[in-house]
């Protein structure tokens, strides 16, 4: 078993809820500082942080596995071969965990997956992408084909790379500057036009760009210093200004 979730740490979830469910995921787990979010594929967490701390509108790039044990197995025999990732299983302040770490430093864990989704609210046609961007892409890749992800082909390939989950969830590797950092998004395979006029009848302030292979939907993020608000302002000047939604070609 393999599903993508990340988990994005933020002061504002409150702000963060409405834009979720308008999006068409369900909200499955409330916790006090800890909810979850079901996707048609995929699955979101937020975690509440302080108001302007470091980790404030950050994303862990993070999955859920069937047996912890048995995922770090077959990882380090994959990785044998690649000598290219570490998985160690450790204690992790909310349990046993895996780490998987690739050659770039880059890493991120694997958690046991508590419960299968419950998305019977949840659009189908909306998956969870995590993004991990590095300067080392070519690591990246081959650290999530050792971990069991699915290689998917993309028009504009050059050093970029896409996964999907068994399931549920994609996984994406971008070329980038600095250390490496995770990043969070959304693809659609529905009517892009109908999920813009879903999001506009909620309140929110939807912009669309049109790109080479697809169009892309824009939601200012609660998290940004663009944003109105204490919390937002002190935000790490990182912080995407945007959440974004893919369209999904057919090709994919």
């Amino acid at each position: 078993m393999l599903r993508v979730r990340p988990v994005h740490f933020t002061s504002r979830p409150d702000s963060w809820e409405p834009i979720l469910t308008a999006l068409g995921l369900a909200k499955t787990v409330d916790d006090g500082p800890w909810r979850e979010f079901d996707a048609g594929s995929g699955r979101l967490a937020l975690h509440l942080a302080d108001a302007g701390a470091t980790d404030d509108g950050t994303t862990a790039l993070g999955v859920e596995v069937g047996d912890l044990a048995e995922f770090a197995r077959r990882t380090a025999l994959a990785a044998e071969e690649s000598g290219n990732t570490v998985a160690e299983l450790i204690a992790a302040d909310h349990g046993e965990s895996c780490r998987i770490t690739s050659r770039d430093g880059f890493s991120f864990l694997a958690d046991k997956g508590a419960r299968e989704p419950n998305a019977a609210d949840a659009d189908p046609a909306l998956t969870v992408v995590g993004v991990w961007f590095t300067a080392d892409p070519g690591a990246a890749a081959v650290t999530l084909q050792d971990i069991g992800a699915r290689f998917r082909s993309v028009p504009d390939a050059d050093e970029t790379a896409d996964f999907t989950a068994k399931n549920g969830g994609v996984l994406m590797v971008r070329p980038a500057s600095g250390p490496p950092r995770s990043g969070l998004g959304f693809e659609y395979d529905g009517d892009l036009g109908a999920l813009r006029d879903r999001l506009a009848a909620a309140g929110l302030d939807v912009s669309e760009t049109e790109e080479a292979f697809g169009r892309t939907l824009h939601v200012a993020n609660p998290d940004s210093a663009g944003t109105t608000g204490t919390a937002a302002a002190a935000a790490a000047p990182h912080v995407p200004p945007t959440l974004w939604i893919s369209q999904r070609l057919a090709s994919q």
